[in-house]
This record gives C-alpha cells, structure tokens and sequence, in this order.
C-alpha cells in the first residue's frame, strides 16, 4: 500500500506546529515561528487567546450539538448580532467559507426562481477569483488548478476580468441574475476592488434587477480595519459571505441576505447538519466581543498603516526582490519581482510564515492582535531572509 493514510491532497512544507501562543506557533521541538499566515487569515485573535478559549470550553461543558430540527436561541441572538452590524437581515449559519457560498448561489438562484424568473441562473464573477473548492465554486472561476480534472462542470458562470466594469456592463444578458465578486481578492494577490468598480457592479445590479454578492470569506471581520470590508467603499451588497476570522480558528461560517435578496428561501430549501451548532456561536460571539469594538478597528487600522510604511522602507533595500505593497488594513501583499511561492518557503527557515498569493503576491496576514514590535521582527526576519535568498532562475 503506497498511498497515506492521509488522502495526499495538500503539498504539506515541513513546518509542522504542535503548539500557538499569540502570534507565534511552535513544533514539537520547540522551534519558533511568526505567524503571518494566521492559518489564511482564521486565527484572527492569534492562538490560544484566553477569552475564545473559555467562551469554547464553557460551551462546550454546557451543549455542543442538538441540529437544527430544534430551537437554537444561542443562533437567533448571533444571527440578530450580525443582522444589527450589517446591512442583513438575515444569516444561515454554515461550516465553512464554501459552504456559505453555497447557500450566497441558492439564495441567489431561489430568489428568482420565486420571482418568477428561472432564466436568471446565471452569474458574472470574476477571474483569479477564489470563492471555495465544491464543485459549485470551482465552476464560477476560471482557474484551471481549481478545475483540472472535474469537467464537465455546470455552465453556471461567465468569468470576466476583474475590475473591468465596461466588460460587465457588456456581458449583461437575460439569464443573468447576480454578480459575485470578492471586493478585495485574496488568492488572486490581494487586489481591492476599488470604489469605481464596485459601485459600478452595484448600479449595473440595481439597473438590472439582480443582486450583488460579496465574498468576504478572507477580507471580512475586521481583517481590513472595518468589520466589513464593503463599508471602505460605501457599497452594499444584497448577499455577503463571512468565514474564516469570524470563528477566530473555530470551523463556522455564514452567509447573509436581505429580505428581499433571501425571499426564496423557505423551510425545505436550504439546511445543514451542523451548522449553527451551539459550540460554533460561542466562537462567534466570542470573536465579535473582541473585534468589534471601535478601539479594536482602530488598532487593525494603525497596525497596518504601520505595517505597509515598513514594507515599504524596506523595499529600496531589496528592490531587485520586492516590488511594491498593496492591499487594505492587515490585508496586505507584497509584489514580488519573482516567485512568490519560492520565497514564501524560504522565508520560513528565517522564522516567518507568510502565505503565497496570485501574481507573485505574498500575503501578509498576521493575527490582528499585533503590536509595533511584532512589525519590527517581520520586517527584520523579511529582510533577513531577502539577503539570503538567490532568485530561481527560469529554466
């Protein structure tokens, strides 16, 4: 037998961590690494951090699963938290990021389904997008590593360039019945979407009468400053998807909707063994009690303004290596002249985790509990790892 017992589906690097305490993780032999990876941006609060712990192990003590065939009022008090921060006024709780966009695509589909409209199945979305790996939402990008090997997939989609409203604006026919677009993509390189853009998405769905969904699976939950990322740009969509850091490294996520953009889905139409379990808000809640507070914002606000200003000092000192830095609050990315993804394992035996991104971008995305000194031991480990690293040469 050759194959692990461990389906070989991931390309696994040799950090294995057996241990996390704020913004540090630690293997078995006690070797240290920052952590600006945050698990891909999940471990919002950092690790171990003592008020999801107890809120964790307090719930777990008391109920961690009943279904949702029962009444469930720890779900209805998060779901009415979110509606009350949000332009919703309505959540499904869900396991994961994917499984969000999942419900963000029926919802969608049974909108106007129940309007009368069944032609508008389609979707606009948006290229070097990624909105999760089920068949689903591989077949909305138009990223062949996503869907090598899974034809034929449904035509569910039409993948435009991303930020090319003018295309949009021309690809608008009768079947199509929303728009999703991550307003500042993640995998893609941590590209914003801009205000022109997305307020140019917003208008075409109103004109049209169809709705725009956000995936804020990664730029969600204060990762940008804001607890939403769609309040930077003063547009609203009409369904948003939220995972990752709303559970703090707990698996939950959740899609929200507006009455109207949710008015197909009635009892039978959409469902989930788990989600919404009792141990899942307790993270919620327990994450929203740290992050979302003005104070907190504020802090992400500063910690990335201070980041970028230090990426940015340290580029001159290796600018045969490093580009320049974009992306919105502890959402950044730093374009690199070569691969990233090389660098990025690199940077690991410097004491570093970052992730790699599109357009040979790597992702900073550290914890947002970070303070000025874990700034200055990024950069020092950045630079470190720059003066020590010989470019791969094209083959």
């Amino acid at each position: 037998m050759t194959i692990p017992a461990m389906m070989p589906v991931y390309g696994r690097c040799d950090v294995a961590p057996v241990r996390g305490e704020g913004c540090y993780l630690y293997d078995a032999q006690g070797r240290e690494w920052l952590d600006f990876a945050s698990g891909i941006a999940v471990n919002a609060l950092g690790h171990s951090h003592p008020h999801l712990i107890g809120a964790i192990q307090k719930q777990a003590a008391t109920l961690m699963h009943i279904s949702n065939l029962y009444g469930a009022p720890d779900q209805a008090r998060v779901a009415q938290r979110l509606v009350d921060r949000s332009f919703a006024d309505t959540v499904f709780f869900t396991n994961s990021g994917a499984e969000a966009l999942e419900c963000a695509i029926k919802t969608c589909r049974r909108h106007h389904t129940a309007a009368g409209r069944p032609e508008k199945y389609r979707l606009l979305t948006f290229s070097n997008a990624f909105h999760g790996r089920t068949m689903t939402t591989i077949a909305v990008t138009d990223q062949a590593k996503l869907r090598d090997g899974f034809d034929p997939l449904p035509d569910w989609a039409t993948v435009l360039p991303f930020g090319d409203l003018e295309a949009a604006t021309a690809a608008m026919d009768d079947s199509i019945g929303g728009i999703l677009v991550e307003p500042i993509q993640g995998e893609g390189g941590i590209r914003p979407g801009g205000h022109a853009f997305l307020q140019g998405l917003r208008d075409l769905c109103d004109a049209h009468g169809i709705l725009l969904i956000f995936d804020e699976v990664q730029c969600g939950v204060g990762r940008t400053g804001k607890l939403f990322a769609y309040e930077h740009y003063g547009v609203t969509p009409d369904i948003m998807t939220l995972a990752k850091g709303i559970g703090g490294g707990f698996p939950v996520g959740a899609c929200l909707a507006t009455e109207n953009a949710a008015s197909g889905m009635v009892v039978g139409t959409h469902g989930s063994t788990y989600g919404g379990n009792p141990l899942a808000m307790a993270a919620i809640d327990a994450s929203l009690d740290v992050i979302d507070t003005p104070d907190f914002l504020a802090h992400v606000t500063a910690m990335g303004d201070r980041l970028r200003q230090s990426l940015e000092q340290m580029i001159p000192n290796h600018d045969h290596l490093f580009d320049y830095v974009r992306g919105v609050g502890l959402m950044l990315g730093l374009k690199m002249k070569s691969d990233s993804r090389a660098f990025v394992g690199h940077a690991r035996d410097h004491g570093i985790l970052t992730v790699a991104a599109g357009d040979n971008v790597v992702r900073l995305l550290p914890p947002l509990i970070i303070e000025e000194r874990h700034i200055r031991e990024c950069v020092e480990k950045l630079s470190d790892a720059a003066r020590a690293y010989a470019v791969p040469q094209a083959a």
